[in-house]
């Protein structure tokens, strides 16, 4: 439910990218190598960052290991294995290309973390006997009720149509796909309500073989006519067959061509894609990236944490949409503030939802890294697709096991 006038009607835009796109080539790297150290070092800290363009991808941060099998991981030669090995896994394998697997320039440095903070983390080395908050900072979690698994609509549909491209493209179905594409999704709200697609622009790398014969700088007529029928329909009509409309305008690549793309058309960063991360623009965001970082960076854990609750609001049936924001001080356990938004969607107010969320949701730092078990590897398969949204044992921020506690509380404070 988009907030407007009663009645009124708006268009609401969201985009997403592949797992092809540099900035996630970028994200799924400083992942990789996450998953690769907190594997056998569960209280591994990491910050990486990464760099790639042409031929060339630059690693650089802070890595503190407690055991051989994780300094093990951190080895020049198992560094560079598992950048080259991620690479390979998106797709970037063409040995004549200006980016790919077995060729790219790898450079790297990485160093312990400072002391300063670590012993803000390490629980009694600071000021307080409790583990802290890695870092200050503000984060939030959103949901709605315009999708199963409630999230806004034009996000999930941007999410799946590059996941549906990445599929097509891997399994062979169109061959002639490369690694590199976006979405955008233009939803068209009465009264807050999704009731139709306005817009839907997909912009795919492709190899030369599907060029117009006629006008080598455009795109075939069939080859777009493939990403309608094998990519786009396809997923409109599971996520939301009501809303398919002949009306829906469509740019299939409307540059004309994508031939060149990937770090080699341009230069990819970790953390750059902060809005496809999380809502595509709905909901607010507290600035702070996800990947490359170990759960005690609560721009990490506590997002999660903050979409695990909106979530479970919303799937209680207490508001149709819900926005949780948290914030912490560096190196304190309990956060600084708990606020949460329905929007007018729901009977309590706002202050009787902060004090529900304190007494059913654990918020330290140490409590909800626990219970959400994110002392493992599943960061790789965050970095791409959206963190939220998605289902599989790795998402456990997606789970909604709190609905019966939170009408309990809820129904309790309505009867005082």
């Amino acid at each position: 439910m988009l907030q407007n006038e009663q009645g009124a009607s708006s268009l609401f835009t969201s985009e997403s990218v592949s797992m092809g796109h540099p900035d996630k080539v970028a994200d799924q790297i400083s992942d990789a190598l996450l998953d690769s150290l907190i594997e056998p070092d569960p209280a591994v800290r990491v910050a990486i960052e990464t760099l790639v363009t042409t031929n060339f991808v630059v690693l650089a941060g802070e890595v503190t290991t407690h055991n051989a099998a994780a300094a093990a991981a951190l080895a020049p030669e198992a560094v560079k294995q598992t950048v080259r090995d991620t690479i390979r896994r998106i797709g970037y394998t063409d040995h004549h290309a200006n980016f790919a697997a077995d060729t790219c320039e790898v450079m790297y440095r990485l160093h312990a973390q400072s002391p300063d903070i670590s012993q803000g983390v390490t629980p009694g080395e600071g000021l307080h006997s409790e583990q802290g908050a890695g870092d200050q900072g503000l984060m939030f979690g959103f949901a709605c009720d315009e999708t199963k698994l409630l999230m806004p609509l034009p996000i999930q549909l941007a999410h799946r149509l590059v996941e549906e491209l990445a599929a097509a493209r891997l399994d062979g179905k169109l061959a002639w796909l490369c690694p590199d594409s976006k979405s955008q999704v233009t939803v068209r709200y009465v009264g807050g309500e999704p009731v139709g697609l306005h817009t839907i622009v997909i912009s795919t790398q492709h190899t030369k073989d599907v060029l117009d014969r006629a006008n080598p700088n455009i795109m075939a007529d069939d080859a777009k006519a493939q990403i309608v029928e094998q990519v786009i329909r396809p997923v409109v009509e599971r996520e939301c067959p009501s809303l398919w409309s002949d009306d829906v305008i469509l740019h299939i690549n409307p540059t004309g061509k994508f031939v060149v793309g990937g770090p080699d058309g341009d230069c990819g960063l970790t953390g750059r894609k902060i809005i496809v991360d999380s809502y595509g623009g709905r909901g607010r965001h507290g600035g702070g990236a996800f990947s490359g970082k170990d759960p005690t960076k609560v721009d990490r854990s506590a997002t999660y944490m903050a979409r695990y609750i909106a979530k479970n609001i919303v799937a209680a049936g207490l508001a149709k949409q819900c926005e949780v924001q948290l914030a912490y001080a560096i190196g304190v356990a309990e956060p600084v503030s708990v606020a949460v938004d329905t929007f007018g969607t729901s009977d309590l107010p706002a202050e009787k939802w902060e004090r529900i969320v304190r007494d059913v949701f654990p918020l330290t730092p140490a409590k909800l890294i626990e219970n959400l078990n994110l002392r493992r590897p599943i960061y790789f398969e965050t970095a791409r697709h959206g963190h939220f949204g998605r289902d599989g044992a790795g998402f456990t921020w997606e789970e909604t096991d709190r609905i019966n506690d939170l009408r309990a509380a809820a129904g309790a404070l309505q009867a005082v």
